[in-house]
């Protein structure tokens, strides 16, 4: 018999336990990995302390506390604030490794992979995709770029929350691959509660009309998902903020533009889910736009059961 013992996993950082941060905490959590969180609400953090994470009392405790610290964050601002701010994870004396698991965009992921790596610690650009339901049941598509010898050691934790896919090793080619998969979900959005207004105002039952979309080709994330669980009982609560959204697709339309890529429709698709946040307020979910639509087309698009 072998007296080596099992390896135990190895103890990670985590910062931001928001909608999407907090079900990949509790997968790694769940997985066995010692974990040592730092979240700015007091109740965030809580929860997860009493599932037995170790709270950390600011960046800077965490980066001391692990050498791989992951981070779900809103903004490309405050993932610059929490990794290279006076405060941030920088001043850690132990960490080597951050893992952006959020939507940052290309140029501010390069410029933070610089910043950090004048510290020597490295980032890995790994954003993600799936919403809530595909981060609490681990089928994310985890899109990560980093030299191969860092993924190999970060692929191990990465896999507890989905399919990981390397894209590349310059930081930015998983965050442009992230802003190509959210420009065509918004779009898919955005063309579909139009259809949809269009054919419920025409006298169509539509529940009959997505069940037709959903046997046709004109079938997409929207119809097959949002539109079901969100749109059609009223509730618009799929789980992400139209500002959120809209700072996702803006981001994308910006890299096209810094390309020299022409994005006629990503752009009226940006300024769709602008008047969205604006007139539904930037906390209001992002399958808000069909309530755009459905005002402009006097119409609403409920099921009739």
């Amino acid at each position: 018999m072998s007296d080596s013992a099992p390896t135990r996993p190895r103890p990670l950082g985590y910062v931001g336990l928001g909608k999407m941060g907090s079900p990949m905490a509790a997968r790694l959590l769940d997985a066995g990995h010692p974990m040592h969180v730092f979240d700015a609400s007091p109740p965030a953090l809580k929860r997860f302390v009493e599932r037995g994470a170790h709270p950390a009392s600011s960046l800077a405790d965490v980066a001391s506390k692990a050498d791989t610290v992951l981070m779900c964050l809103p903004t490309p601002d405050v993932v610059r604030s929490v990794t290279l701010g006076e405060a941030g994870l920088v001043r850690g004396s132990q960490v080597r490794t951050v893992i952006d698991l959020g939507t940052t965009g290309p140029r501010m992921e390069r410029a933070i992979a610089e910043g950090l790596a004048s510290h020597g610690i490295t980032l890995v650009d790994s954003p993600v995709t799936g919403g809530i339901a595909g981060a609490t049941a681990g089928t994310l598509a985890v899109m990560v770029a980093c030299e191969l010898d860092t993924f190999a050691a970060v692929e191990r934790v990465l896999r507890h929350l989905g399919r990981v896919i390397h894209v590349g090793v310059a930081p930015g080619l998983a965050q442009t691959a992230k802003l190509a998969n959210n420009l065509l979900s918004a779009a898919a959005l955005a063309v579909s509660s139009e259809a949809m207004a269009m054919g419920v105002k025409a006298g169509l039952d539509p529940q009959l009309l997505i069940q037709i979309i959903n046997a046709g080709s004109g079938r997409n994330s929207a119809t097959e998902d949002k539109f079901p669980r969100a749109i059609l009982p009223g509730t618009f609560d799929f789980g992400m903020s139209s500002g959120l959204f809209f700072k996702d697709v803006r981001l994308c339309v910006d890299e096209a533009e810094s390309l020299g890529v022409p994005m006629v429709l990503g752009s009226a698709v940006k300024q769709l889910f602008a008047l969205t946040a604006a007139r539904f307020g930037a906390d209001s979910d992002f399958t808000s736009v069909a309530r755009v639509i459905e005002e402009w087309a006097g119409v609403q698009i409920r099921s009739r059961t």
